[in-house]
């Protein structure tokens, strides 16, 4: 038999996903401006993006950007350990750490790289990593990653979870999870979580990528809204691409962890480190987060507006309360269709098909942000008036794998 040739290969696979009408597709944007986006020769109003509190355009952190490049430049031109790691890593890290209440903290250039470096440097082979099934695919990756055994439990099934935990009871174990789970918009069981790591000597990390700035006292995320310390949930990673409006992301939690990460954890040693600059802008939206407390208020009466007014036309929301509302359709083509039928009245809605979510929960995930106005959910709720939606999908039990 000849050897088989890999770009064939890749080629057959990217055919069988354009057969089943699962193929992604780039879309170039022109120009932001708000939520609104100019798309070749129209413009759309966007509820697809991460920018939760409005904040990716702020005049501030443009500024801040704008006076860190001109006074170092635009790349930090190494790694973090070599000489990469300028003054405004260091302040931005001391801030997160502040922010978040623990005693260090460290940045990595992805969120993505900061789970892989986590879990490889804290787990082995003969260990065990305990993680929710609906969990980001950089929790999952990162365990493999690591050689420990991946133990997955049902969606927010803390008695599945401590059925894992207690099945290996003399391996050494880390039990992951998102805090907001980035398609359904949930919020996971934290402090029952928390309770069942405590009694079987299992390490928590929470990864509160879509919490962070949205939840909790001063937007310090979902372990801070459950009133968790850095004791209960020693492994806090977060990112600074979504409500934060920039790029990049953290790890925080006690000072020997980050000094553990910064010996062991790949992606952070052998990676260049973020633009001092981003970290400048990152940092002057850490503090404007904290300070002006409308931003999550406008939200939180943006995603109750939306709420009510889908609840009065029927249409088949998932159960959250976070800026992340999932209508449920089910098949990929009734995602695909909507969202389709959406962009011709001048709205952009993603459509999430598998393998992004299981077979049979494809949905449009609508993301509402402090840029919108009442007036532009009011616009979302017309159009999905006129799209008339099948009832709401029933996930079966075995759904999420």
């Amino acid at each position: 038999m000849p050897r088989p040739d890999l770009l064939e290969r890749l080629a057959a696979q990217t055919a069988e996903r354009a057969d089943a009408k699962l193929l992604r597709r780039l879309r170039t944007i022109d120009r932001a401006d708000g939520p609104w986006l100019d798309v070749g020769n129209g413009r759309l109003l966007s509820f697809c993006s991460n920018d939760y509190l409005g904040l990716a355009q702020h005049p501030q952190l443009i500024a801040a950007l704008t006076r860190a490049a001109r006074h170092g430049g635009v790349g930090s031109t190494s790694a973090h350990l070599i000489c990469g790691h300028r003054t405004e890593h260091a302040e931005l890290e001391e801030a997160l750490a502040v922010w978040t209440g623990r005693e260090r903290a460290l940045l990595f250039s992805t969120g993505y790289m900061a789970n892989l470096g986590v879990l490889q440097a804290m787990l082995a082979r003969g260990d065990i990593c305990v993680q929710d099934k609906l969990n980001h695919a950089c929790l999952l990756d990162g365990a493999k990653l690591s050689g420990a055994e991946l133990k997955r439990y049902p969606h927010a099934d803390v008695a599945a979870a401590a059925r894992q935990l207690t099945s290996s009871p003399d391996a050494a174990a880390l039990l992951a999870t998102d805090g907001v789970f980035s398609m359904d918009g949930d919020v996971a069981p934290l402090r029952e979580l928390a309770a069942l790591c405590a009694r079987e000597r299992a390490t928590l990390l929470v990864d509160d990528a879509h919490g962070l700035g949205v939840l909790g006292e001063h937007g310090a995320g979902s372990v801070s809204a459950a009133d968790l310390d850095q004791h209960e949930v020693p492994l806090l990673m977060a990112t600074l691409g979504k409500a934060l409006g920039c790029m990049g992301a953290f790890v925080a939690g006690p000072a020997a962890l980050i000094e553990g990460l910064i010996q062991f954890a790949r992606p952070y040693i052998y990676t260049t480190a973020m633009p001092p600059a981003l970290a400048a802008a990152a940092l002057e939206s850490v503090q404007l987060v904290q300070k002006e407390d409308w931003r999550r208020e406008k939200l939180a009466a943006l995603i109750a507006r939306f709420r009510h007014g889908a609840a009065e036309l029927g249409l088949p929301l998932a159960a959250s309360a976070s800026a992340i509302q999932p209508l449920l359709l089910g098949s990929a083509d009734a995602a695909l269709a909507a969202a389709q039928a959406l962009e011709r009245l001048g709205l952009l809605v993603g459509a999430i098909r598998p393998p992004t979510v299981p077979p049979g929960q494809a949905r449009l995930r609508i993301t509402l942000s402090a840029a919108h106005e009442e007036a532009h959910v009011d616009r979302l709720l017309d159009a999905l008036e006129t799209l008339h939606l099948p009832a709401a999908h029933q996930a079966a039990p075995d759904d999420h794998v």
